[in-house]
């Protein structure tokens, strides 16, 4: 009998007495990849598409291909989003029984895009040699995390560029591919690796070494590059104040938040002259436009002080036919102690801060405490006081690329995320929320003044370096170095509807380029 050659590059016939191991190499890929409470070393994430690649070559079927990738995705999400427990349960309603099962139902979720890279990987690996095949897991990648970005309320969270953030070396590259192109190149060796090794193929090892050097060198050659002189120095004060959030909202306690602030930014301020002073998220649990004792307090202490304050606290407008739309806003108070203007928040969180579908999924509530759900801010251009014009993010909005890009295409010369990190607990989510700020920072070319409530706070250059940061669940306030505004734009910046289009022209290309072959090897066989 003649024994015809497999059509899929991937394909093999063998046992499988150790099937368990790709999806538990992938699982320690990603959980030591990313940040996590014991180890992070970011080289390891360049096994887990070694690992996706493995499972779309070992698939006997397309449809076995996407349970495995599934498995595997699912598994690494679960994994590295643990940290969903603590909210769910200890800030939230539902008791342990029900908050465990979370990150399980949110990996599951996640796990799809996986499941789809695997299947379609496994489709193409009949197309394609190990080059274009690469290219085109690379341009796949890059569209599933775009979707994932904007697709059902939207979670970038756990990107494969956000794990390399601490190896500033390693991410230059985003000022000019930006995160999303980042994170394909990432694919690309475990690609190559895995389909040159099947046809024996050195130049894969070659090329996949080539591409790491190249990464590194360009980031090594960007990091040497002498600074832009073009912006202004300034400096900030960033106060931590560590308030537990069980009594955050109490009544009875705002004036002892107030008092703490206060104080804390009075300590701060010896020997010590900035341009600017920033509290958290929701630092005022309390409605700053309502003229209050409290509210003076703060006002007093801009107008003596002579230094303008940003801060988190909740507003409210009246709707037109009666009652009021909450909202999760920034007020910046000028050295006079007037509120100068407010940004209100356009990224809710759900279930956070609202519930979805609430017609649908009446018996569930938010997990923040409050009166009623927030409603999304509308605008986005700059706070200004002085040189300064500040682009506000508050909470998870950093994680948006477009959100971070459309502050800066508003002219912002400095980005500021406010957060409230307490929800997470001590986990390893407050490093993995900062890895990304980081990203956001080199990819937009302009310097992220952090500040938490209960860490990680920070301060972080254009270049993605941290020079001050604050540890987790402490008291802390911030002196931050001379930091240089930014004007100018990185490639990305400029480019980045035309980059993004880009990479889905070039996919496009690719899979019409896959189908053509694929009928001609059909015609053939025939």
């Amino acid at each position: 009998m003649n024994q015809h050659p497999p059509r899929n590059i991937f394909q093999i016939h063998a046992g499988r007495p150790l099937a368990a191991l790709p999806y538990l190499i992938g699982l320690a890929a990603t959980w030591f990849g990313f940040a996590n409470p014991l180890w992070h070393f970011p080289p390891l994430l360049l096994f887990y598409p070694a690992v996706l690649a493995y499972l779309a070559r070992t698939s006997r079927s397309p449809r076995e291909a996407l349970k495995r990738g599934w498995l595997a995705g699912g598994l690494s999400y679960t994994a590295c989003l643990y940290w969903v427990v603590v909210p769910v349960h200890y800030f939230g309603p539902l008791p342990w029984i029900l908050s465990l099962p979370c990150p399980i139902l949110l990996g599951a979720y996640l796990g799809l895009y996986p499941a789809v890279f695997v299947f379609a990987l496994h489709l193409a690996g009949r197309r394609f040699s190990w080059f274009w095949l690469g290219l085109f897991g690379g341009l796949a990648w890059i569209i599933l995390e775009w979707v994932r970005s904007h697709f059902l309320s939207a979670f970038p969270w756990l990107t494969l560029a956000q794990g390399f953030a601490p190896w500033t070396a390693a991410i230059q590259a985003v000022k000019f591919i930006g995160g999303l192109g980042l994170s394909g190149l990432i694919i690309l060796p475990g690609i190559w690796i895995a389909a040159g090794s099947r046809k024996k193929s050195a130049s894969a090892w070659l090329s996949t070494l080539a591409l790491i050097l190249a990464v590194l060198g360009l980031g090594i050659w960007e990091l040497n590059k002498p600074p832009l002189q073009t912006g202004r120095t300034f400096q900030a004060l960033i106060v931590q104040g560590n308030i537990e959030q069980n009594v955050k909202w109490s009544p009875g306690f705002q004036k002892k938040t107030v008092k703490t602030y206060l104080d804390l930014s009075r300590r701060g301020l010896q020997g010590f002259d900035p341009d600017l002073i920033i509290w958290p998220e929701t630092a005022m649990p309390f409605y700053l436009k309502d003229e209050s004792q409290l509210t003076a307090l703060i006002r007093e202490f801009c107008k003596n002080h002579g230094v303008p304050l940003l801060t988190g606290a909740p507003g409210y407008d009246p709707r037109p036919g009666g009652g009021y739309r909450l909202y999760n806003r920034a007020y910046l108070f000028n050295e006079q102690g007037e509120i100068d203007g407010f940004y209100g928040k356009e990224h809710l969180v759900p279930f956070g801060e609202y519930v979805p579908l609430p017609d649908f999924i009446p018996f569930l509530d938010k997990l923040v405490p409050g009166i009623s759900d927030f409603s999304p801010g509308k605008r986005t251009k700059p706070l200004r006081t002085k040189k300064l014009a500040l682009g506000i993010l508050i909470c998870y909005e950093i994680i948006f690329d477009n959100l971070v890009a459309e502050r800066v295409e508003e002219n912002s010369n400095v980005l500021v995320n406010l957060s409230n990190d307490a929800w997470f607990g001590r986990t390893s989510a407050p490093k993995q929320h900062l890895h990304q700020a980081v990203l956001r920072a080199v990819e937009q070319g302009r310097p992220v003044l952090r500040a938490t409530n209960s860490g990680i706070s920070a301060a972080i250059t254009s270049r993605g370096n941290i020079r001050q940061r604050s540890g987790l669940f402490t008291t802390a306030v911030l002196q931050t170095d001379p930091i240089r505004t930014q004007s100018s734009r990185t490639f990305f910046s400029r480019q980045r509807e035309l980059i993004l289009a880009g990479f889905a022209v070039l996919f496009l290309i690719l899979v019409l380029a896959g189908a053509r072959l694929e009928r001609k090897v059909r015609r053939s066989e025939a």
